[in-house]
This record gives C-alpha cells, sequence and structure tokens, in this order.
C-alpha cells in the first residue's frame, strides 16, 4: 500500500502539517530532479552556489512543454495578509543571487504549485501530474507550476499556495475545480487545508479548527496574537478574538514515505472556545 493510501486509510489529519518556511525561492528548472532539489541535481556549480546562500526554501519549478528560453525565478515573503511575490528573468547566472535582494518585478499571484517530484516518493509522481493538469483547466496556467518537494507525501497530492504560505493535501482531479475556485477569489478550500507555513505545528492546527468553526477562509480573515506552551492559541477575526486549545496527541502509525516502516504520526486535538 502507497503511504498516501496508508495514511488516508488510517485517518491521519491534514492540519497541523504544513512545511514551516516564511521565505521561499522558487527556480525554473526543465531538467531532471535529484532527490535534494539543490545538491543532488545537475545545476551549474554558479547557481548551486547561490541557491545555497539563500535563507529560505529552495524549490525548482517546471511546467512541461513550457516555450522560451531563460530561466524564471520567483522570490515570495510569506504574511499573514498574505505576503509579497516577486519574479525575476534570468539570462545569466551572475544575476541569481539578485533574487536574496530587492531585485525583481512584484507579481499579484498567487502562484499554485503542485508536488510532482517522483524521485523524493512515488506518491507525488503518481498523483501529482494529474492534480495540476486538472488545476490547469480551471486556472491562468501562468500561475500553476509542478514544484519539487515541499513537505508530507503521504498528503498527496500537495499543493503549495504561494506568496499565501497555504499548503493543502489529498487535492485529487475530482477536487481540482472547487480547490481553483476557492484560490481564485482569495480563499482557502478547507477542506484540504494543513496549515500556513508560516505558523509551528500547533497553531496551525488551531488556526484550521478555528476557521472552519467560524467559516472564516479568506486568507487574511485570521490573525495570530498570542500562543503559549501550554497549547492556548488566541486569533484575531473580523469580529473580535478567537481562542482555541491545542493538545498534542501521537496519532496512527503509518509510513512517512513509499517504503518506509510505519511510524507514529503527531495529530493535534483542538477545543475552539467562544468569541469575546
Amino acid at each position: 500500500m502507497s503511504c498516501a493510501d496508508a495514511s488516508r486509510e488510517a485517518g491521519v489529519a491534514l492540519p497541523g502539517t504544513a512545511t514551516r518556511a516564511e521565505r521561499w525561492l522558487l527556480v525554473e528548472h526543465p531538467g531532471r530532479w535529484g532527490r535534494d532539489p539543490v545538491d543532488d541535481t545537475p545545476l551549474p556549480a554558479d547557481v548551486t552556489e547561490a541557491l545555497g546562500r539563500f535563507d529560505g526554501r529552495v524549490l525548482l519549478l517546471r511546467r512541461p512543454g513550457r516555450p522560451g528560453s531563460g530561466t524564471t525565478v520567483f522570490r515570495a515573503d510569506t504574511a499573514e495578509e498574505g505576503g509579497r511575490l516577486r519574479r525575476l528573468d534570468l539570462t545569466t547566472i551572475d544575476a541569481l543571487p539578485g533574487a536574496e535582494r530587492e531585485a525583481g518585478e512584484d507579481v499579484s499571484g498567487p502562484l499554485v504549485l503542485v508536488c510532482a517530484h517522483g524521485r523524493r516518493d512515488p506518491c507525488c509522481a503518481r498523483l501529482g501530474p494529474p492534480t495540476y493538469e486538472a488545476l490547469l483547466a480551471h486556472l491562468d496556467p501562468a500561475c500553476v507550476w509542478q514544484s519539487s518537494h515541499h513537505g508530507g507525501h503521504r498528503f498527496a497530492a500537495n499543493v503549495l499556495v504561494l506568496p499565501w504560505g497555504v499548503q493543502l493535501g489529498r487535492v485529487g482531479v475530482e477536487d481540482a475545480a472547487g480547490v481553483a475556485s476557492a484560490l481564485g477569489a482569495g480563499r482557502i478550500p478547507l477542506e484540504h487545508y494543513r496549515g500556513r507555513t508560516l505558523y509551528e505545528p500547533p497553531v496551525q492546527a488551531a488556526e484550521v479548527a478555528v476557521r472552519r468553526a467560524h467559516g472564516l477562509d479568506a486568507v487574511d480573515a485570521v490573525h495570530l496574537v498570542a500562543c503559549d506552551d501550554a497549547g492556548h492559541v488566541c486569533f484575531l477575526g473580523p469580529d473580535g478574538e478567537l481562542r482555541a486549545i491545542v493538545e498534542e496527541r501521537e496519532g496512527p502509525a503509518v509510513p512517512a514515505s513509499c517504503g518506509d516502516e510505519p511510524a507514529p504520526t503527531t495529530s493535534f486535538a483542538v477545543r475552539v472556545e467562544s468569541s469575546t
């Protein structure tokens, strides 16, 4: 059984499983991707060195069949209200470090990235490309890319929306129209929501629960106010504070990747309190 099938069958929950990152460098590379997108991919030495200096998460992008020359690079910075996305069209390797500064052109986004990194896990190779193709039919093709691994093979197909830092899981071909409609309206499809990448896992789980309890799916509808080690989390919503208490628990044992032995997962029990 694949890791994605095992995860679904065991009832491993999505909330609280998003990758942690606030800064992203996205580099178009239509060739072969290694298991590690930087160290194991046959890139020019200067490019590998520049990517290694980036203080954040590096992903490789491709759009099969895309015409054109040169390399497109996006810099995404995630923030609660949405974040910032810049594009840099490169013609020389020396220009690449400019993606770490203020260079580049601001673009509206968002970018919708579907993990199709088969060298990391067969589930991403099997489930990612069909979901990518399905989303292409409902979104501006210029905004939809296949990407290297961004976390959570067992939740494939995984979708990452930048610069929002919204990570979705178990997005099937049959879900593409609804997911695309929500994202196009600046909203989060909560049934697929793993969490926002700028939060730690317990806060991610609390935010998902608060959003579901109050029907708050707009990206900028919820802002973190405070959290503590006892699991108390406070957000600010449109009508005031929204509080939740999070308890970390041991979840079902499932493989993290295809071929791995089952290992315990972490789950979160969240109690949403009444708003003040």
